[in-house]
C-alpha cells in the first residue's frame, strides 16, 4: 500500500519538476522561447480540434444513421375501423379479442396474466396483415409504428441495433402514457432468418447486421422487468422504490409471407407466440370486399360484387382495390361516367396478362398457325374441364405471349381428382395435337405447353400415387432425380393423352374450324362467343363426345 502511494506521489513530484523547468526556460529564454512554444501549443490545439471535429462527424454519421425509419401514428388518425376490414370474418373475431386485451391490460394484470407481446400475420402478399395492424391499433385507441424489416439493416455493424434499441424505447415511453403501444414490423424474415452455425451474416465494422440484429430485436421483445424512467431510477438508487418494475405494455406484430424461415427464438412464446394466417378471402369474402369497394365508385348494374367476385378467385384484398380503380380509369379513358363491366373485363386482362401488342408485321400464315394453336387449347378446355369455363381466347400478343386461351374456375375447389389431371395434360398437347392434325407440321409454340404437361405427367406418377406405383419422389428430397427415374412412364403417360386428345379435336374438327376462322377476323373471343359456337354447331348438351 505504501509503495503505491510513494509511486503516486513520485508521479506527481515528476510533472511538478517537468512544468516548473518549462516555466524556467521561458522566463529566462526571452520572446524567441515564448514564440516557440506558442507554436507547439498552436499545433496541439489545432490537432486537437481536428480530431474533436472527425469524431462529430463520426458521430452525426452515426445518429443520422441510426435514425429509425419509422411512421408513429396515433389513435384515431387513420380513422381504419373494422367497417374498413373485409373479405376475412374470422381474421377479425380473433383481432377483436386483442384488441379487447390491450384495452383492459390494467385489469388483466390485475387477474395475474402478461400483457400479449407479439402476434405474426402470414399470409401472401395484398391479403391486408398491415391494415389489420392499423385496424387493430386504431380500435385499441394505442400508438402505432410503422416499421419495415429491411429499414433496420445498415451497412454498418451495430447501427441497425441502435434503430431497434430506439424504436422500442420510444415504443415503451408511449405505452406509458396511452396504456398499451404497438409495433409493427413488416417483412419479418429480413432479419428473422434462421441463425447459421458460423455466427450468421456480416461482422466487423461492415455488414448488413445478421444475427447481431436478431438478437437485438428477442432482446427488445422479450427484456426483464426493468424502470423506464430517470425518477424511478433515481428512487431506486436512493433505496426509495422496491417494489416490483412495471414492464409496459408494448405489443410487436409482424407480418411475413415465409414463416417457414423464421428463427425458432422468435416463435417461442414470450415473442410471436401467436401466429395468425392471413389469407386471399373465399367467395363470399371477395363479395364483401367489392361491394365495399365499389360504392366508392360510379359503375352501372352490368357490374356486380357477386359476378366479380366469381372472376376474382384467389385474388386478395389489394388486387380487388387496383381492379376497381382500373376499371374506373379505363371508362374514364373512353369518355364513360360509369364503370361497366366489360371496363372490369379489361382491366383483369391487362392486370394477369398485359396490355395488347398487336404485331402488324405478322404473316397471314402465321397467323393461322396461332390460331389454330389457342383453338386446339380453347376446344380442349372447353369440352374437357366442366369446373372452369373458358374466359377469354386471343391471337393478339399481351406479354410475351403471341396468343392464348384462359379458364376462370366456376367456383373455388381445393382437391383435383385424377381424371382432371389427365384432361390438363390434354388441354396442354391439344396445340400440338391440331398442328399436327389440321396444319400438317409441328410449331415452337408448345415449348411451355409440354413443360406443364410434363409436371402435370410426374406429379401424376411421382408426387400423389395415381399411377400404378404409390412412390414419391418429394420423400428423397430431389425433383430432377425423380423425373429422370420416371421418364419412360411420363412419356408413355404423355403418349396415351396424346392419341386421346387427337381423337377428340378429329371428332370436334368443325369446332377447331370455327373457332380458329373467328380467331383470324376479331382478334380474340370471349368465352360465351365460344358458348356461341359450339352451340350453333353441336346444340345443346356435350353427349356427343
Amino acid at each position: 500500500m505504501r509503495s503505491y502511494q510513494w509511486i503516486k506521489w513520485r508521479k506527481v513530484i515528476l510533472w511538478l519538476v517537468i512544468l516548473l523547468t518549462l516555466g524556467i526556460i521561458l522566463v529566462t529564454g526571452g520572446p524567441t522561447y515564448w514564440a516557440i512554444a506558442l507554436s507547439i501549443v498552436s499545433l496541439l490545439f489545432q490537432l486537437l480540434f481536428a480530431i474533436l471535429f472527425v469524431i462529430i462527424q463520426f458521430v452525426a454519421l452515426f445518429w443520422f444513421l441510426a435514425r429509425g425509419r419509422t411512421y408513429w401514428i396515433l389513435p384515431g388518425e387513420t380513422g381504419s375501423t373494422w367497417e374498413d376490414y373485409r373479405g376475412n370474418p374470422e381474421i377479425v373475431e380473433n383481432a377483436k379479442r386483442i384488441v379487447t386485451l390491450l384495452k383492459g391490460v390494467k385489469g388483466f394484470k390485475e387477474m395475474g396474466g402478461e400483457a400479449i407481446r407479439g402476434l405474426l400475420l402470414c399470409g401472401p402478399p395484398g391479403t391486408g396483415k398491415s391494415y389489420l395492424a392499423q385496424v387493430i391499433a386504431n380500435e385499441a385507441q394505442v400508438p402505432f409504428a410503422y416499421a419495415s424489416a429491411p429499414s433496420f439493416q445498415n451497412m454498418f455493424f451495430g447501427v441497425g441495433n441502435l434503430k431497434v434499441m430506439g424504436l422500442y424505447r420510444k415504443a415503451r415511453k408511449r405505452a406509458s402514457e396511452y396504456g398499451a403501444c404497438i409495433i409493427f414490423i413488416d417483412e419479418i424474415d429480413a432479419i428473422g432468418m434462421k441463425r447459421q452455425g458460423g455466427g450468421g451474416m456480416g461482422g466487423g465494422m461492415l455488414g448488413m447486421g445478421g444475427a447481431g440484429l436478431l438478437n437485438e430485436l428477442l432482446l427488445q421483445m422479450d427484456p426483464p422487468n426493468i424502470d423506464n424512467t430517470k425518477i424511478a431510477k433515481l428512487l431506486r438508487t436512493l433505496g426509495l422504490r422496491r417494489k416490483k418494475a412495471e414492464r409496459p405494455a408494448v405489443m410487436t406484430i409482424a407480418a411475413t409471407n415465409l414463416p417457414d424461415v423464421l428463427d425458432s427464438a422468435l416463435l417461442r412464446p414470450g415473442r410471436f407466440d401467436r401466429q395468425l394466417w392471413v389469407d386471399a378471402p373465399d367467395y363470399d369474402g371477395r363479395v364483401d370486399v367489392f361491394q365495399y369497394y365499389l360504392k366508392k365508385v360510379k359503375h352501372d348494374e352490368s357490374l356486380t360484387p357477386e359476378k366479380a367476385a366469381l372472376d376474382t378467385i384467389g385474388y386478395s384484398p389489394a388486387q380487388i382495390k387496383h381492379i376497381v380503380n382500373e376499371s374506373v380509369v379505363i371508362a374514364h379513358q373512353r369518355g364513360a361516367q360509369v364503370a361497366n363491366y366489360e371496363d372490369f373485363r379489361s382491366a383483369m386482362e391487362t392486370y394477369e396478362w398485359g396490355i395488347k401488342q398487336p404485331l402488324r408485321s405478322m404473316s397471314d400464315d402465321e397467323k393461322r398457325n396461332v390460331a389454330y394453336h389457342e383453338a386446339g387449347h380453347a376446344v380442349a378446355q372447353f369440352l374437357l374441364k366442366p369446373h372452369e369455363r373458358v374466359w377469354k381466347v386471343t391471337i393478339i400478343r399481351r406479354g410475351g405471349a403471341l396468343g392464348l386461351a384462359a379458364t376462370k374456375p366456376t367456383h373455388e375447389r381445393y382437391n383435383r381428382s385424377d381424371s382432371e389431371i389427365l384432361a390438363e395434360i390434354q388441354v396442354c398437347l391439344a396445340a400440338r395435337a391440331v398442328e399436327e392434325i389440321f396444319l400438317g407440321k409441328k410449331l415452337n409454340g408448345v415449348t411451355s405447353d409440354l413443360q406443364h404437361a410434363t409436371e402435370l405427367a410426374g406429379v401424376y406418377l411421382g408426387i400423389v400415387g395415381m399411377g400404378d406405383e404409390l412412390f414419391s419422389w418429394l420423400a428423397s428430397g430431389s425433383r430432377i432425380d425423380g423425373l429422370k427415374a420416371l421418364r419412360p412412364k411420363i412419356n408413355k403417360l404423355l403418349d396415351e393423352q396424346m392419341i386421346e386428345v387427337k381423337q377428340l379435336v378429329q371428332q370436334y374438327a368443325d369446332f377447331v374450324h370455327s373457332i380458329a376462322e373467328e380467331l383470324l377476323k376479331r382478334g380474340d373471343l370471349t368465352g360465351e362467343e365460344i358458348e356461341e359456337l359450339y352451340q350453333h354447331l353441336y346444340g345443346n348438351g356435350l353427349g356427343e363426345q
